[in-house]
């Protein structure tokens, strides 16, 4: 498959004049419209028209063990259920369906029982421009019982996975001064894309009125307004089980505390980060960091029970990433055993993806506990 080409330099620039048109038109934008148009744009937004491989890396693109460790998890999840004929698996923003695959196959090749009552739905809001490139395998895979939607549809009994994929949602971005809260908006001028000072909207006001917390005197920080929303959306069409989600994030007295004072603003480009997300639009991929405490109390407020918040590099150890380190490697598979090696550093390093935070709610479940929830930072949110 070929991505389409936006040519060289290092912006699109016909994306660039639709975004300046809009403010011209509308005066300045939310920084979560802008981001938005930068991400999400028909046939110019990054996500469209970029590879995220390209740019930055993802767990499920670092080795098939990190599949291994969530199917294990998963097919726990499935007997705590009772072992229900279909156990539904929604991976919402699915992207190339890469974990996907790497569930499914772990869980052929290891727990069958799981695997005949499992049921894979794909989310992703670019599939409407071009299929996940492991539909095929996914297809060849599961028959039937796999299925590839741009929206969040249906009721299901199982799980509810993201990877990821919350911190790529738009935000708001705010700063305080002299104890006031301000929005920061996206203006133009003839240099570009600016900072806008702004009265906050009532829907930012009211999130940090929820949190009972503002950012410190002169920080800057995000406020992202469709993380709890979406949570809601998947705690609706949960009819019992969990939902996982991993991504980067921490609790709201950390991600606003008064010596953060960028926020978490980061943009990625060819493997290097960066922190001005008025440069190669389009280009670039730009994210911030969840709120995992607002996220959490709004799944609680939809129905869910939070058990459990812990970090990456404690779930997979948990879930067992590091046994087979632990075998004396075949001579005949020394590159496929250090490949592994390799991985699981990386995976559970502390200070990279191991970073990552994994959020583990219920709907209707018992209360056994669960494996990847055993580790000793293991807590709420």
């Amino acid at each position: 498959m070929v991505l389409y080409d936006l040519g060289p330099g290092d912006e699109d620039v016909a994306l660039k004049d639709i975004i300046a048109s809009r403010i011209r038109r509308e005066g300045p934008l939310t920084f979560s419209d802008f981001m938005a148009l930068a991400l999400y744009e028909p046939g110019h937004g990054y996500y469209v028209n970029c590879d995220p491989a390209r740019d930055y890396q993802t767990s499920p693109n670092v080795h098939p063990v990190f599949g291994a460790c969530v199917a294990r998890q998963l097919g726990e999840m499935w007997r705590i259920l009772g072992r229900p004929d279909r156990f539904d698996v929604l991976e919402a923003g699915a992207g190339d369906g890469r974990l996907a695959l790497d569930i499914a196959a772990w869980l052929r090749a290891h727990d069958q029982d799981a695997f005949a009552a499992l049921s894979l739905r794909l989310q992703d809001v670019t599939y409407g421009a071009r299929p996940p490139a492991h539909a095929r395998e996914l297809s060849a895979l599961l028959g039937g019982r796999v299925s590839f939607g741009e929206q969040i549809a249906g009721r299901l009994t199982g799980c509810i996975l993201s990877n990821e994929l919350l911190d790529a949602f738009p935000v708001r971005r705010v700063r305080v001064e002299r104890g006031r809260l301000l929005e920061l908006r996206v203006g133009w001028d003839e240099a570009g894309f600016v900072d806008v000072p702004w009265e906050p909207s009532p829907e930012v006001e009211c999130y940090f009125q929820e949190l009972g917390m503002l950012p410190g005197e002169g920080c800057e920080a995000e406020a992202n307004l469709e993380a709890p929303a979406w949570m809601q959306r998947a705690a609706a069409v949960l009819d019992r089980g969990y939902v996982l989600t991993l991504d980067y994030g921490y609790e709201a007295a950390s991600l606003y505390a008064p010596w953060r004072k960028r926020g978490t603003l980061l943009t990625f480009y060819r493997h290097t980060a960066g922190e001005d997300p008025y440069v190669r639009v389009g280009r670039q991929d730009i994210t911030a960091s969840v709120d995992l405490t607002t996220v959490a109390r709004a799944g609680e407020e939809a129905g869910l029970r939070t058990l459990g918040l812990t970090a990456q590099s404690e779930f997979l150890s948990a879930l067992g990433i590091g046994e087979a380190l632990a075998q004396r490697p075949d001579p005949s598979q020394l590159e496929a055993y250090y490949a592994l090696r390799r991985a699981a550093v990386e995976l559970t390093d502390p200070t990279g993806l191991g970073r990552i935070k994994v959020l583990v709610q219920g709907k209707d479940v018992p209360d056994t506990p669960l494996t990847g929830l055993s580790g000793r930072e293991a807590g709420r949110a």
